[in-house]
């Protein structure tokens, strides 16, 4: 049967539709350039994955294998120190000076700790051992403390303990029998330091002992600081008791490991240690390929024993640059050197004066700008500081403030006036001088002030 006009109307627009839809899914071919390089692009994208898989993998490797803790020197040979132990005197938030690397607080703070351990132990008279020690710091510390530890603390600081090995000691533990010979530790006293006839380790000659221990750590790195001063092109020469900060290529945390000092050791009768021992006692008993394997063995502990002392890193002197006489270069490093040396021993208290001064030029603006929006010609010390606490973009307290006022007071008198009235103090500033001139003045007041 015929269909309905609108059955047929409805069948022509579904066609119309497919049709168009069959032009839209017609993609025009890509070129061959484009398809090249689409494949490259997606080449580098599959190694890139490849790549990023590969370094996850030697992640979870290397975080899975337990690191062993060594008291803030690297671990293996060749390994990288983590950086909050290379760059650990960058981030600390005192002023610059004496800082000690890593490594030696993390010694002197071991040392504080075995100190205190000692002292309880000493004055309730029991024998200190090493394996107590050992014990009672990793508890305080959380870290691994080993007879190294003890060798670099006896390097440092050689008068702090006897050390002797003994043995009949009450160990009351199956690991150690009492006839084993142990390492025991007793502190080296004054003759006038007992409490009821025998002597005794007080607090205050455990302060003393501390101080003296981070006295010895700074002397030692002194001396590779006065090492690094000698590589210097000029070399610089600074006194130590007047050397107050590091020199700023100085890099503290570099400073090598203490090398620990030799601790007594068992009496062990006919004990063969190495090759060269075994090779001169059983020498004419064994065979020629033995023998000669035992050789090489001895030649190469001993080749390995003798290693060269690191040098400091410093700086190599750089070569005169093209078109600038030798002259003048000598000159500017021998400016450089004095500027330097004054740095390295400036006091604290300078470098504060140095800093205020440094802040005085950009304030002496604001301070004009006060007085004239107040219009008086005079105003209280009280309200000058809360107004210019207000205004300068340095967060500074009133306290700080008034010190930065009575500089100004102190440095430029025809300037700025100071008037004590009664119980109050007032501040007098000309508004008619000029501040170019102002500027130039608390410049040349900052040279002064750096000037050795």
């Amino acid at each position: 049967p015929p269909l309905p006009q609108e059955s047929v109307a409805e069948l022509k627009r579904r066609l119309q539709r497919v049709k168009a839809l069959a032009e839209l899914a017609k993609v025009p071919p890509a070129p061959a350039e484009a398809s090249a390089e689409l494949q490259r692009r997606l080449k580098r994208a599959r190694d890139l994955e490849l790549r990023i898989r590969q370094k996850r993998a030697e992640r979870a490797k290397a975080e899975a294998q337990p690191a062993e803790e060594s008291g803030g020197t690297a671990g293996a040979a060749g390994e990288k120190a983590p950086a909050y132990q290379r760059f650990h005197a960058l981030a600390q938030d005192v002023p610059p000076g004496l800082t000690l690397p890593y490594k030696f607080k993390v010694l002197a703070e071991m040392f504080r700790s075995m100190d205190a351990i000692v002292g309880m132990l000493f004055n309730r008279s029991e024998t200190v051992t090493f394996a107590k020690v050992k014990q009672g710091v990793q508890d305080v510390m959380r870290k691994q403390f080993e007879e190294r530890h003890m060798g670099q603390i006896k390097a440092v600081y050689p008068e702090s303990y006897r050390l002797r090995q003994e043995k009949n000691i009450p160990t009351f533990s199956s690991s150690v029998k009492k006839s084993d010979y142990q390492l025991t530790l007793e502190p080296v006293l004054a003759e006038g330091e007992k409490v009821d006839g025998r002597p005794h380790l007080s607090a205050l000659r455990l302060l003393e002992r501390r101080k003296e221990f981070n006295r010895s750590l700074v002397n030692i790195v002194k001396q590779h600081h006065k090492a690094f001063l000698a590589s210097l092109s000029p070399a610089l020469a600074v006194p130590d008791d007047r050397l107050t900060r590091w020199h700023p290529r100085f890099n503290v945390d570099d400073v090598p490991d203490i090398p620990p000092a030799e601790l007594p050791r068992p009496p062990q009768a006919d004990r063969i240690a190495t090759a060269q021992e075994v090779l001169s006692t059983a020498r004419g008993a064994m065979t020629p390929k033995m023998e000669k394997a035992l050789a090489n063995m001895a030649l190469k502990a001993a080749e390995g024993s003798a290693g060269e002392p690191v040098a400091p890193n410093a700086p190599s002197p750089a070569s005169a640059l093209k078109g600038v006489s030798q002259a003048l270069l000598e000159r500017v490093r021998a400016r450089e050197a004095q500027r330097m040396r004054a740095l390295l021993t400036r006091a604290p208290q300078q470098e504060e004066r140095l800093a205020m001064l440094a802040r005085l030029p950009a304030m002496a603006r604001v301070l004009r700008n006060v007085f004239v929006a107040e219009k008086k010609q005079a105003l209280s010390l009280e309200v000058a500081c809360a107004r210019m606490s207000d205004s300068c973009p340095t967060q500074m307290s009133p306290g700080d403030m008034e010190k930065h006022l009575r500089l100004f007071a102190e440095l430029l008198p025809d300037w700025v006036s100071l008037h004590p009235i009664r119980t109050d103090t007032y501040m007098k500033l000309d508004k008619g001088k000029d501040l170019n001139v102002i500027a130039e003045r608390l410049a040349q007041a900052i040279k002064e002030a750096e000037a050795p």
